[in-house]
Formats: structure tokens, C-alpha cells, sequence
């Protein structure tokens, strides 16, 4: 966490040195619906449960098309664990929630400074703290999302768009025997991969 909340200051003094168009700063209040996924285990399965997610985002524009983007979103879901049966491991306590804190960047692309329509694109990296009925895990976490930004007024617009958000972690190591080295653990990565639909609205400011 200190390490990205360092690159993150790092990134935005960067931004306003570089700047050539007046700056501004937009504030994303994100709500989506995040689809099931299956994570696979060795001879285990969880299947997270699609739930409605939300969140905030700070957006710092480094020229009127570019900008760097500090978010955070959450979603309480459920996530029953199966054995190689089929039988569910955790039954009646299959509670879970995922928060992703990332930083990243997001491209405009307008016809002009008045254009009230905008396709973009955009992605990040951070961390995901995936909990469940007794612990939790932080993971490396990234995302990548696409669509359109509709501007309303000078202060508030509103974004439609697809993602897909991904959080992998190590769970264990398998072992294997190789002549001359002898026993060598090597670690085993479960992938989370997740596809969502949602949107923003936006709060404009110091925009020229």
C-alpha cells in the first residue's frame, strides 16, 4: 500500500510539471454489476458469485485528452468452494467481499474542446483484498475498462462502460522431482478474471 500511495504522488507532481493544458480534476462515483467467475484450485473450485460493485475514483487530467486516476471499488458477493466431487466446502458460510485499489490512466478521444461526447480508454494496477467468513488476502490486482463519457454541463457528466478487473495470488506450491537438483516447490497462482457493466457519474472541476 505505501508503495503505490508513493507512486501515485510521484505520478501527479509529474503530471502538473508536464501539463500544457490548464488542469483539472474529476471525481468518478463508480456502480456496476461484476459477472461470476470461476477460480480454479488444484483439485478445488471457488465460483465468485456476480454482485453489484461500487466505488470513487480521483482523476487527475494531465492534458484534456490524458489522465491519471486514483480508484477504489468493492463488491460483497458470495463464493462457495467445491471439492473434486462437487461437494460444497463451506456451506451457509460462503460470505465474501473483493476491494481493488488501483492507479492507472484513461485516453480520450474528442473531436474537439467542445465535444459533449468522449470514447475512451483506460487501465490500472494496484492491489485487490479478497475476504472471506475468516481471513484475507492481498493480491497484485490490474483492470481495463472502455467507453463514453457524456458531458451534461461544465460540472457534471456521466460514463457508461465495459470491464474487466483480475487478481492474482499464490495459494500453495506443488512439488517435483528433477535429477541432479532433487526436490524443487514451485508455486501454484490462482486467477481471478472478471467482466463487468457499469458506469459513473462525474463531478468536473477547474475545467476551462
Amino acid at each position: 500500500m505505501k508503495k503505490i500511495l508513493m507512486f501515485l504522488a510521484v505520478a501527479l507532481v509529474a503530471a502538473k510539471a508536464n501539463a500544457q493544458d490548464p488542469s483539472s480534476v474529476s471525481l468518478n462515483i463508480y456502480g456496476g454489476y461484476t459477472f461470476t467467475d470461476r477460480v480454479k484450485f488444484d483439485a478445488s473450485y471457488a465460483d465468485v458469485k456476480g454482485a453489484f460493485e461500487w466505488g470513487g475514483g480521483l482523476e487527475y487530467f494531465v492534458r484534456r485528452d490524458n489522465s491519471v486516476e486514483v480508484r477504489y471499488r468493492r463488491m460483497a458477493t458470495n463464493s462457495p468452494v467445491f471439492g473434486p466431487a462437487g461437494n460444497q466446502l463451506n456451506k451457509d458460510n460462503d460470505a465474501s467481499s473483493a476491494q481493488f485499489i488501483l492507479l492507472g490512466g484513461n485516453r480520450y478521444f474528442s473531436s474537439g474542446i467542445g465535444a459533449k461526447s468522449m470514447p475512451y480508454i483506460g487501465g490500472g494496477i494496484g492491489v485487490a483484498i479478497l475476504t472471506g467468513p475468516e481471513n484475507s488476502r492481498t493480491s497484485f490486482a490490474w483492470d481495463l475498462q472502455a467507453g463514453i463519457k457524456v458531458k451534461t454541463s461544465k460540472a457534471l457528466a456521466f460514463k457508461l462502460h465495459a470491464y474487466v478487473q483480475s487478481a492474482i495470488s499464490q495459494f500453495g506450491n506443488d512439488y517435483w522431482y528433477y535429477p541432479g537438483w532433487g526436490t524443487v516447490a514451485v508455486a501454484d497462482y490462482a486467477h481471478l478474471f472478471q467482466f463487468g457493466l457499469g458506469g459513473a457519474v462525474v463531478l468536473d472541476f477547474k475545467r476551462k
